[in-house]
């Protein structure tokens, strides 16, 4: 199966070690218009130097580095003459892999701490004595590498920055990727830009103008069709490719039954100037899913009749060859390890879901962008905006929010429940605060009073999530009265629900879609 790939001309690659900042890493340094990637940490040398990219960061990581298994980088790539930038345990491996010492600590640091700055050139350019910062760790570097020099320190970690000029090999034991390190922004920037050398190309207009070009190149004169939802991703993916080959694209909305309510409709009435194919493949969908309460089996179910309608609909048309969709790189990072032992957190049907012997070609242009920056190419292109600020939906649909068996019933208890809690937040001007909110069916029945007769009905949660591009999210402190009115109406207005509870988990260690 091939997949298109975008071409850059700088990047930063990020060496993954098993952080929970990991993807913040990436998020930092494309705030900084710079082209970010995340990769296992056991790439090879000689592949980072065919890749070229401006600097590596060495990530975070769980292990301590004389665990016997302790993950270590190819040692070679500090000898490619590309500057690195190794944090927390990255620091660590520098510390180790250059002759210094690393020791457990006598008092372990998470959290907030006092960094003083001993030399304030190169990665703390701008910034004053001290700065807080925060701390995630248990071991720490007690004796400096030779030829390294000591740029700061903490009460409790005497090496919390050191660098070696000469190579430009850097290393911090506090986290500048998340927002409670104050100036952390401005130590990546100095990295970027001072030590690497960036240029801050990474826009949403080099974006368009790369990716038409590599989809002009890709498809030539061949149709493509896209697998049109409503929703940003697939949204952005039709227009970029329209502009890309115009009428040699096809979208195909397919209703499989698994839509919010009023949601085709909508769909039809958004897209009505692109060449758009509606199929009702509702029956199909549901038979498929009968009985089915493993939310993973669910997923691949889904993905792998949607890649039937698109073969099927790609023989009658006659002469297609390619099938584009909306997979974000959020998708990816969470549907494969990049860490290699590490777990899977979910299959993304457009990315777990998809048979290995498809005949259609896969284009994924969106595959290397967060969700906010996808948001921000669709503004140029023209997305309408209904359609830009809304929510993310996922691709298997109200599936995955229907916890065990799926039928008719159930999906329409769960539209109606969504429709009067998103009516409620866009009347109250919250739906513009959160990142994501919907409503969760759970498969319990749970005794109720109403009026005089006892009920024993479903119980449905509200999830509302803030967060800048979903890879971590903190549950929404939407006010009482607000929650009060929602559960009122969906108690009096959706018979068959008589509970509603409000889901308070962030992520992680919860993900926001329950499945």
């Amino acid at each position: 199966m091939k997949q298109m790939v975008l071409q850059k001309n700088e990047e930063i690659l990020i060496l993954d070690f098993g952080s929970q900042y990991t993807q913040l890493i990436a998020r930092r340094v494309r705030e900084q218009q710079v082209y970010s990637e995340i990769v296992p940490y056991q790439i090879e040398a000689e592949q980072i130097r065919a890749i070229g990219p401006k600097g590596i960061i060495l990530s975070g990581g769980p292990a301590s580095i004389y665990n016997d298994l302790a993950p270590l980088p190819d040692q070679g790539i500090f000898d490619l003459n590309i500057p690195i930038l190794g944090i927390c345990y990255g620091l660590q491996i520098i510390g180790h892999l250059f002759g210094g010492e690393v020791d457990q600590s006598v008092r372990r640091e998470f959290g907030h701490a006092k960094l003083s700055i001993d030399d304030h050139r190169d990665l703390f350019q701008g910034i004053g004595q001290s700065l807080d910062v925060w701390m995630s760790h248990g071991d720490h570097l007690t004796v400096i590498p030779p030829d390294f020099d000591r740029l700061g320190h903490t009460e409790n970690a005497p090496y919390a920055v050191i660098g070696n000029r000469k190579r430009n090999i850097f290393g911090v034991q506090f986290h500048p990727e998340v927002v409670h390190t104050s100036q952390g922004h401005t130590i990546i920037r100095n990295f970027l830009f001072r030590i690497c050398g960036c240029e801050g190309i990474w826009t949403p207009e080099h974006f368009i103008e790369s990716s038409i070009k590599k989809i002009k190149e890709q498809v030539k004169d061949k149709k493509i069709i896209c697998g049109l939802s409503g929703g940003v991703d697939s949204a952005v993916t039709a227009l970029l490719i329209h502009r890309s080959v115009g009428d040699q694209l096809t979208s195909i909305f397919v209703d499989n039954g698994l839509l919010r309510k009023g949601e085709a409709e909508s769909v039809i009435n958004h897209f009505k100037d692109i060449h758009l194919k509606f199929i009702d493949a509702s029956d199909d969908f549901l038979s498929d899913l009968k009985g089915i309460t493993d939310p993973e089996e669910k997923r691949k179910i889904i993905g792998k009749r949607f890649i039937q309608i698109f073969e099927e609909e790609a023989e009658r048309m006659g002469e297609i060859e390619f099938l584009a969709q909306g997979t974000l790189y959020p998708d990816v990072i969470e549907s494969q390890s990049t860490l290699g032992p590490s777990v899977t957190i979910k299959s993304h049907h457009n990315v777990g879901g998809l048979p290995e012997n498809m005949r259609l070609q896969l284009i994924e242009p969106l595959r290397e962008l967060f969700k906010d920056e996808v948001r921000e190419v669709g503004k140029i292109l023209g997305v309408p905006d209904p359609v830009l600020q809304r929510h993310p939906f996922p691709g298997p649909g109200l599936a995955v929010r229907i916890i065990g068996e799926i039928d008719r019933e159930r999906l329409d208890l769960l539209r109606e429940t969504d429709v009067i809690f998103l009516e409620e937040l866009k009347a109250s001007g919250w739906y513009s605060r959160v990142w994501q909110a919907f409503t969760v069916l759970l498969p319990v029945r749970s005794v109720g009073v109403m009026g005089d007769e006892r009920t024993y009905e479903f119980a449905v949660v509200l999830r509302a999530v803030t967060s800048l591009d979903g890879m971590t999210a903190d549950w929404a402190k939407l006010p009482p009265e607000l929650l009060n009115r929602i559960a009122n109406r969906i108690i009096n207005e959706v018979r068959g629900i008589n509970r509603v509870v409000y889901d308070i988990s962030s992520k992680p260690p919860s993900t926001i879609e329950w499945e």
